[in-house]
Order: structure tokens, then C-alpha cells, then sequence
């Protein structure tokens, strides 16, 4: 078997963390087959690192700044614009299809750092999953460490348990030199998505989303029926400022916790199965909970949770061609998805 790989990198005001991973990305041991940046319209230079690196890359400049949910929206569907070119066919593959080629598409920030084996070990895990499960896999994620080396708690998911609705005759773990194991969600640090499972179900991002649940909306949406694996293998460092989890004390970040986990409620329900649906309501209240308890200004975090509060109910998301409207190529290239 073979696989055509895109990278996209989403960046924003970040030019140094861009440059270290613009590195990271040309060290791998199986390159990349074609990398995008997506810049979210920078002002300090990020944009001339990513047009001047070598490794070469296609480099979008978005009208504003979108997000990390605009930015991977735009990423994933001009990438998948290379599927369309042949790099790819159908979804489902039997084990002993070896001379098709699969185009997957490889989601990071600027701050994530691959090691060297990265995406080598990610796409031995494909295969493998391919050969123990007679389908391709929807979407792979890599173990993210934080600087220091300890596992990045953030990044971290869950093994996908019964409730969550494991698919039938489908391995929960694959033994071997990757050690992966099914999950039912991902982050998009490092995550490896199947681009035909993107064209079969017409899936991409919420732009509206802006940052903060935009990943766990989407996997979840992939991953209610598809098969998605956490490969401990295939190793990042996560340069994020501080080591902990998502929840801790995110100040005027709370907002977009808050309205996009009730936009999820609310929009997403038909992508939780009715026990996954309950446990997320219960998780949300758990997890709003404890914010607010953590936090070192209650009276502020307070502010934006009902900022979110309000927005999350008394709003919808825009469509992902309202927010990116002035930016005709991207807007092609979703369209073509999405019709």
C-alpha cells in the first residue's frame, strides 16, 4: 500500500514557533508529500517565514484572523483539492489492496513540534489498522509531550469504551510496534484524517467555532461511525506556555468553552449516540464547574461564562463560507466539498 500525505500547518503570530516546526516537518523520515500553511493573517512575520522555509510549503494568507477553526477548515479543504487530483480513492480497502494509494491529511498547530518517526509511525499504524480491520482507518492522532517530557495531559484521549460505541469486528487495540488503540475523539495535534472519509461525508470543520472544542466537534463527528486510533508511537512535543489541562484557568478563552460546547449540545446532538449524548452533558457541567472553581478571578471567569452563556443560546454558528468569505480559493475549494 501506498499513502500521499498533506500536511497542514495552521499558524498565527507565531513566527519562531512556525520556523521550529516548518523544521520538525522537513526531519521526517517519511516526508510529508505536500505541506500548506494556512496564515491566519499575521503581523510578525510569520508569513514570510512560512513562504521563505524549505521545506517548501503552499502558503494561504486568510483576510483575517479566523481561528484554529477557520484556519484547519481552510487547510483540510484545500488539501483535500489533491484528492481530487487522483491521490486518492475509495474509503473501504481490504487488507490485501496493496497497490492503492490513500491520501490522509497530517493537522497541526505551530506550536507542535513532530519528532523525526512521527508521521512514519502514524501511517504504520494506518496500515495496520487496514490489514486488522479490512477498512481504513478516519483519523490517527499522535502522543503529545510538553517541553519537560512529560505527557501532555491536554492531548490525551480517552480509550474508546462500549458506551461510546466501539464498531463491530473492529480492534480495539493493534498489537504490534505501534501500540495504538481506538479512541472516539482527538485533538488536532497531529492528527492523521482520511481525506476520502472527508469527501464521503462531507465533513470539515465549524469555522465558526474560532478555537477551543473545534477538534473535538469534528473527530467526534468522524469518529461517531468511523474508526479512529491514539498512536503512542508517534511522538509530538506540544510547546503550549504552560504543562496542564485545557481547563485550567483559561481566562477570556472561557467564552468560546463555553458558547461552543453549548453550540455542540445544541447542533451536534445526531453525532453522540443518546448514552454518549447524556455522559456530555454531565462531563460539560463537571468540567464548567470545575473552571470556575479553579480559577484565580472568580468575578472574571464568571463575566465570560456568561458571555459564552448567552451566545451559546441566543446564536448559531455562521456557515464556514460566511467566515471565510473573502477568500475566494478557500471558498472554492469547500464548495466542491460540500456539493
Amino acid at each position: 500500500m501506498s499513502f500521499y500525505v498533506t500536511a497542514v500547518v495552521v499558524s498565527y503570530n507565531r513566527a519562531k514557533l512556525l520556523n521550529e516546526c516548518l523544521d520538525a516537518i522537513s526531519r521526517q523520515t517519511r516526508p510529508a508529500d505536500r505541506v500548506i500553511i494556512i496564515d491566519n493573517a499575521s503581523t510578525d512575520g510569520a508569513y514570510d517565514v512560512a513562504r521563505n522555509h524549505s521545506v517548501g510549503a503552499e502558503v494561504v494568507r486568510l483576510d483575517h484572523n479566523v481561528g484554529g477553526a477557520g484556519g484547519f477548515c481552510a487547510g483540510i479543504a484545500l488539501a483535500v483539492a489533491a484528492a481530487d487530483s487522483g491521490h486518492a480513492d475509495g474509503h473501504e480497502a481490504q487488507s490485501g489492496d496493496a497497490q492503492d494509494t490513500r491520501h490522509y491529511i497530517w493537522l497541526m498547530d505551530d506550536d507542535t513540534m513532530p519528532t523525526p518517526t512521527a508521521l512514519e509511525e502514524l501511517l504504520k499504524a494506518t496500515g495496520q489498522a487496514a490489514k486488522a480491520n479490512g477498512a481504513w482507518p478516519t483519523v490517527l492522532g499522535s502522543q503529545a509531550r510538553w517541553i519537560d517530557g512529560r505527557i501532555h495531559t491536554m492531548n490525551r484521549p480517552r480509550e474508546r469504551s462500549k458506551l461510546e460505541g466501539l464498531r463491530a469486528n473492529t480492534a480495539r487495540h493493534l498489537h504490534g510496534s505501534t501500540n495504538a488503540y481506538q479512541v472516539r475523539s482527538l485533538s488536532f495535534v497531529s492528527c492523521l484524517v482520511n481525506a476520502t472519509a472527508i469527501q464521503h461525508r462531507k465533513a470539515l470543520p465549524v469555522s465558526a467555532y474560532f478555537l477551543w472544542n473545534d477538534d473535538f466537534e469534528y473527530t467526534s463527528r468522524l469518529l461517531r461511525d468511523g474508526i479512529g486510533y491514539y498512536v503512542p508511537q508517534s511522538e509530538v512535543v506540544h510547546k503550549t506556555r504552560t504543562f496542564g489541562s485545557s481547563d485550567a484557568d483559561p481566562g477570556a478563552r472561557f467564552r468560546f468553552e463555553v458558547r461552543n460546547k453549548i453550540w455542540m449540545l445544541r447542533f451536534a446532538r445526531r453525532d453522540f449516540k443518546p448514552l454518549e449524548y447524556i455522559e456530555l452533558v454531565l462531563k460539560t457541567i463537571r468540567r464548567f464547574t470545575l473552571t470556575v472553581i479553579r480559577a484565580k478571578d472568580h468575578t472574571l471567569i464568571c463575566h465570560y461564562f456568561n458571555q459564552g452563556w448567552h451566545e451559546g443560546w441566543r446564536t448559531e454558528p455562521a456557515s464556514n463560507t460566511t467566515v471565510l468569505a473573502g477568500n475566494l480559493q478557500v471558498i472554492d475549494a469547500i464548495n466542491d466539498i460540500m456539493h
